[in-house]
């Protein structure tokens, strides 16, 4: 990846999910989404240094959809590539929290 991730940004308290949440929804440990989040950049750390994860981000590396996850990180937050992973996951992007 060339540019800088657009993960959780714009910073959406709705998306963003506990690492303890993402490895409960993914089925797998704390430390693999941790991983993800630095090689597959579903997640980035915030103010303080905890990990928060993209909970759409989560499901399309999990539905292995590698064209929405490239989108999503690209920063398209209005295609219906993207828009579906965000409607799965009860987000409304661009509406105010």
């Amino acid at each position: 990846m060339t540019a800088e991730p657009k993960t959780l940004i714009p910073y959406d308290r709705r998306e963003a999910i506990s690492l303890r949440l993402a490895a409960e929804i993914a089925d797998r440990s704390q430390s693999t989404v941790r991983t993800w989040c630095q090689t597959k950049y579903i997640g980035r750390r915030i103010v303080g240094g905890h990990w928060q994860v993209s909970r759409p981000a989560l499901l399309m590396l999990l539905d292995s959809d590698a064209r929405a996850l490239k989108a999503y990180l690209e920063g398209d937050r209005s295609s219906e590539l993207v828009l579906g992973y965000f409607s799965r996951a009860g987000i409304k992007p661009n509406e105010k929290p």
